[in-house]
């Protein structure tokens, strides 16, 4: 995936790092057929099965988001991951020749599904994306109504979120490091690329802690309303995201708990 104009290099870094997802999410996964060779296309979804997922062999992809011309994709990029995603209508297009690896969408998934670590990448291929797809789009807006979507930056000792407050964003770390404290306590450190604040999206509750950044950071902002949308449409996901959660919070009430009995053991 490529961004049309000018972006910034934790755009470009985040960028990199996604290019190299798809391929490693396959591995080990055969392709559903040869490779799919078309010499020019209009709109890629009127000729694509939906039961298929493909990658990108050779050649470019252009999108064009409600008819404006955002991005493009190209060699080792995923195609056919829209479906039940809460994303503007895209139509993608070719005016050279394109050749497209076919894989079955429920093998694919199954594939994912059977491993923690894909699991985890899918999640942050997914949910990079759609960040960076929401900031570009924000960039197209007039700048009095850009939303608070895409990337934001924070300076050593601001805090990123605050314990109490209501839940509207799910973020990752992008560059940087911050720290979780609770009641005013530090309970934990929140790394490069570790998603955080998501399950007081997932739980309507309020935010169980405060986020300080410790060190300048980049983070990139989900909406809830967009990080539901990705999680609804991928389910099992979803769950394997909340059980991850659930065994940090329960080592995180564990810390918390030896904080403030020090006598005890």
């Amino acid at each position: 995936m490529y961004l049309l104009g000018e972006q910034p290099a934790y755009a470009d870094q985040l960028i990199n790092r996604l290019q190299s997802i798809p391929t490693r999410l396959l591995e080990g996964l055969q392709p559903a057929g040869e490779p799919l060779r078309l010499e020019r296309v209009d709109d890629l979804a009127k000729v694509l099965p939906g039961n298929q997922l493909f990658i990108i062999e050779n050649g470019l992809l252009h999108a064009l988001v409600d008819e404006r011309p955002l991005f493009y994709l190209q060699e080792g990029d995923l195609v056919g991951l829209r479906q039940g995603i809460d994303l503007p209508t895209c139509r993608y297009s070719s005016e050279e020749p394109i050749s497209l690896v076919p894989y079955s969408r429920t093998e694919v998934f199954q594939h994912i599904y059977a491993d923690e670590q894909r699991q985890e990448q899918f999640i942050h291929y997914l949910i990079g994306h759609t960040a960076l797809l929401s900031d570009a789009l924000a960039r197209l807006k007039q700048p009095e109504i850009r939303p608070a979507t895409g990337f934001q930056h924070f300076a050593a000792g601001e805090e990123l979120i605050h314990q109490g407050d209501k839940a509207d964003h799910v973020f990752i770390i992008i560059e940087g490091h911050a720290e979780a404290h609770v009641d005013g306590q530090k309970v934990g450190d929140v790394q490069k690329d570790e998603i955080f604040g998501a399950m007081a999206v997932f739980t309507r509750e309020k935010r169980s802690a405060t986020v300080v950044a410790s060190e300048p950071c980049t983070v990139m902002v989900i909406p809830k309303e967009q990080f539901l949308s990705l999680m609804q449409s991928n389910p099992r996901i979803a769950h394997s995201l909340i059980e991850s959660m659930a065994r940090r919070i329960d080592l995180l009430n564990k810390e918390v708990t030896q904080l403030r009995l020090p006598g005890e053991s």
